[in-house]
């Protein structure tokens, strides 16, 4: 499907500006030359037409493996979330009743985004309906088009899911990153007749940004939380010696993917013998829903070189570990366990203070605790990051239009409610972080609350 990119322009470089107003400094700001090479692509292009290809098998999409490689390096907070070999892992293990819906978005025959979506049917209070999101499923904090110019990708893609096949009743874009993609905007464009998109605030996650050195860092923790961590550091090296493992090999690129699943069965060991073991929730590394898919994201993260599994020791013996994907300087921790023999003398605690220190021997550049648990993050992050929400209703469904018709309602102002119909009338809202409109994961998903990288 081709249409004009002229009024994406407008959207490209709102994209651009808003990474440049982040990178300016003093009264000269000037754009970076990735920026400038960017800004040069949208205005270029927007004289030609755009084409959009839509891809729905996995095998067709493997085509298209070096074009989501090279955009990947230009994306904003990518993570290994947003690559092809996550994608393949999680279709495996979840695909099944949902429709793959991925988007070319090419410009003068060049590939200039991809935007991955799927249509999954899902409970709600009305009954199931069916859904149009990214694929993420809750597994990781912020998810969107691939590329250096999202918000122009998303509103081709949008364009087109409009002027297709309707599959959907309801649109509903999560774990929207807010400096990287401006999603309301994109389901704004003038060219989607009588849509109007609403946002709201998803979650919050806890964020390291390791800028600066360690010391630094570290010097700006409290006092009596250094004190704390120094306490479980002693009180372990007293039980035996202690060693970390790091294990990041760096791809099958390099001849460097072995997965070591001598390390990984340890860490399933560790979490059976942990809370974890126990836990109903079906989300940890030994669960039956998640465990092979667990596996198998390992195994394509090791090819990826996007694997970072860390393990602490005492006297050879495995009793913490933290089971992590990085990529670009982006690390981000997915499970993290510890042995209830150690829990007393903090063993997940002072995993987590090697880990920190390594990440900034190493360069990293971020460090993603998820999303959740703020209160056992809070010692050792420097902000929160908060993702959005971005619905749009089908007209053609009463469904669709019943849950509008909710979400109008919840997010009418409690003091009309009560001006109106009483104290007892007015809707309860649940509080997440403060935040009006603020939503809790989905009940169905199979990562939901499962970020476990707490420390302990």
């Amino acid at each position: 499907m081709a249409f004009s990119l002229a009024t994406m322009l407008d959207l490209g470089s709102l994209n651009i500006l808003g990474h440049a107003r982040q990178k300016s400094s003093g009264s000269g700001a000037v754009l970076d030359v990735e920026l400038r090479k960017t800004a040069f692509l949208i205005h270029a292009s927007s004289r030609d037409v755009a084409d959009v290809t839509e891809i729905n098998d996995l095998d067709e999409l493997a085509g298209y493996r070096p074009h989501w490689r090279s955009l990947l390096t230009n994306t904003h907070r990518a993570s290994f979330f947003h690559t092809l070999d996550w994608l393949e892992a999680y279709w495996r293990h979840f695909g099944s009743g949902q429709r793959l819906r991925v988007l070319i978005v090419r410009s003068e025959g060049l590939v200039r985004g991809i935007v991955p979506l799927v249509v999954r049917t899902e409970p709600t209070r009305l009954g199931r309906v069916r859904v149009l999101t990214y694929p993420l499923d809750y597994w990781g904090m912020f998810y969107g088009p691939i590329g250096p110019q999202p918000t122009a990708a998303l509103s081709a893609a949008m364009i087109h899911v409009a002027q297709t096949r309707r599959d959907w009743d309801l649109i509903d874009l999560r774990w929207i990153d807010r400096e990287g993609c401006d999603a309301l905007r994109a389901l704004s464009d003038s060219r989607l007749a009588g849509w109007q998109p609403r946002e709201r605030v998803g979650e919050q996650g806890a964020v390291i940004e390791l800028g600066d050195s360690w010391e630094s860092y570290w010097s700006s923790r409290g006092h009596r939380w250094r004190n704390n961590v120094g306490r479980c550091e002693r009180k372990l090296a007293a039980l035996g010696e202690v060693a970390y493992i790091r294990y990041r090999p760096v791809g099958a690129d390099c001849d460097d993917d072995e997965p070591r699943w001598d390390l990984y069965s340890s860490c399933e060991t560790i979490a059976g013998r942990s809370w974890q073991g126990s836990s109903t929730t079906g989300t940890t590394l030994t669960h039956g829903p998640v465990r092979d898919y667990l596996r198998d994201a390992f195994a394509a993260a090791a090819r990826a070189g996007g694997v970072d599994l860390n393990l602490l020791r005492l006297d050879g013996r495995a009793v913490a570990f933290a089971y992590c994907f990085h990529l670009q300087g982006h690390v981000f921790g997915l499970r993290m366990g510890y042995d209830s023999s150690v829990t007393d003398v903090g063993a997940g605690t002072v995993l987590m203070r090697r880990m920190v220190e390594d990440s900034f021997a190493r360069g990293d550049r971020i460090f993603d605790l998820g999303p959740g648990y703020l209160e056992c993050k809070r010692p050792w992050l420097t902000s929160i990051a908060t993702s959005y929400r971005c619905r749009q209703y089908s007209g053609a469904s009463p469904r669709a239009q019943a849950l509008r018709l909710k979400d109008c309602l919840f997010l009418f102002p409690r003091s009309a409610w009560e001006h109106i119909f009483g104290r007892s009338a007015a809707p309860r809202r649940p509080s997440a972080a403060g935040h009006r409109g603020a939503e809790r994961p989905r009940k169905h998903s199979h990562a939901e609350r499962g970020n476990e990288l707490t420390g302990g």
